[in-house]
């Protein structure tokens, strides 16, 4: 069933900017973008749905905005923590209220957008390799960006096409798998590969309990500790180019967010297992502030101490005031208190609505996948709180998206 909406270029090229502009990993333009278009399409109504999801952040900002006046921080660090805490709520907003001001089809839309980011990506690429004869992981990764959730999602929709009731052909839907599939391996994510799995399993209904899918799961695991084995085998070498570069960070992987002592004066140590380093100093300097920080935090415009210079894209820090662990920035700004709040975001989307209809129950499963990839994305890159995620909008669109599915069932 496909719901047909009078079709809006307007609500579909703020969509499309909106989703668009993150990848161009300039904070403040995705900021006033996002900004001017959750204004622009402001809704009269919400539903109970979009609350849910939404109130959480906001009860986590204004713990940290309660926090911060007891603390004398600089007002730069403040406005900055202010846009980042709040760039979930607003991109949950846009994705939702497009959605009811909506378009003729509404995965049009999002493969339609899909397409053409995927498109732009993979000419960016090969303009680098063509003029700047880039040929290294890292040189790829620099050109052509470093991850895109948004491709992800929507390669796996397109994969069960049928499922979600595409109304393409299928020559079409190979050709879309194809360019926007290119497009996320160029990126040379590891979390992407893992996302693209997680959602996969998700759809085939792997995550619920049942025979088969204790099954698949043992399987997907033994697989996994498997090939990890055979990449340890291989011992790829830390400053190794292509394909070894790639497998070294597989290999490193594990470590490198929850290895527990790390030698600071080692380069080696240090680089490799700096988002460990990171999580380790946040605790050990919220929880030296006392009951009082532990359980609120330390508020808007809070940093932590690395205890040395440290190079952050183009720049050399010693106090950062975000990090890369999305729980661990909860906690920083809102203590336990705020990241017991926080863990309802993953929470909402396992809960389901119970329907005969089958676009509603894959959106059902996609939810669900998107629950357990949460857990390592907040852990390993903010989460929905990182500068370039556009998630939440896509997310808000597929919430309102099932909201019109269930009216018209009940017509």
């Amino acid at each position: 069933m496909k719901i047909t909406i009078p079709n809006n270029f307007f609500y579909q090229f703020i969509f499309f900017l909106c989703i668009a502009i993150p990848y161009l990993d300039h904070f403040e333009l995705t900021i006033i973008t996002w900004t001017i278009g959750v204004l622009v399409t402001v809704s009269k109504s919400y539903s109970t749905a979009i609350l849910k999801i939404t109130i959480p952040f906001f009860i986590v900002f204004f713990i940290a905005l309660f926090v911060m006046f007891f603390h004398n921080y600089e007002k730069y660090y403040i406005i900055r923590d202010v846009t980042y805490l709040f760039k979930p709520i607003i991109g949950f907003f846009i994705g939702y209220q497009i959605c009811k001001r909506n378009l003729q089809n509404g995965f049009k839309l999002l493969i339609n957008t899909a397409l053409l980011i995927a498109i732009a990506h993979i000419a960016v690429v090969v303009f680098a390799f063509v003029v700047y004869r880039i040929s290294t992981v890292n040189e790829i990764r620099e050109y052509g960006g470093y991850f895109s959730d948004y491709e992800v999602y929507l390669l796996a929709i397109l994969i069960f096409y049928k499922k979600f009731q595409l109304d393409y052909t299928k020559k079409q839907i190979q050709i879309f798998i194809g360019i926007i599939g290119f497009s996320v391996f160029l990126y040379l994510a590891r979390t992407n590969f893992l996302q693209l799995l997680i959602l996969i399993l998700a759809l085939k209904g792997y995550f619920r309990i049942t025979k088969t899918s204790i099954k698949v799961i043992m399987s997907v695991v033994l697989l996994t500790i498997i090939g990890y084995s055979a990449v340890l085998y291989i011992n790829p070498k830390r400053n190794g180019e292509g394909v070894e570069a790639f497998l070294y960070k597989i290999k490193v992987a594990p470590s490198e967010t929850f290895k527990t002592k790390i030698k600071r004066d080692d380069y080696k140590d240090f680089n490799d297992h700096y988002r460990a380093y990171e999580n380790i100093m946040t605790i050990r300097q919220v929880s030296k502030g006392g009951v009082f920080d532990v359980m609120f935090g330390k508020g808007l415009g809070s940093r932590i101490d690395l205890r040395q210079k440290v190079y952050l894209g183009d720049m050399e820090l010693r106090y950062i005031s975000i990090l890369h662990n999305g729980f661990m920035i909860v906690f920083l700004k809102s203590g336990l208190l705020g990241l017991f709040i926080f863990f309802y975001t993953i929470y909402y989307f396992f809960r389901k609505i119970k329907s005969t209809n089958e676009i509603i129950t894959n959106l059902n499963l996609l939810f669900v996948g998107t629950g357990v990839f949460l857990i390592l994305s907040n852990w390993v890159f903010l989460g929905f709180y990182n500068l370039i995620d556009t998630k939440t909008i896509l997310l808000g669109f597929l919430i309102c998206y099932r909201e019109k599915l269930i009216e018209i069932n009940k017509i």
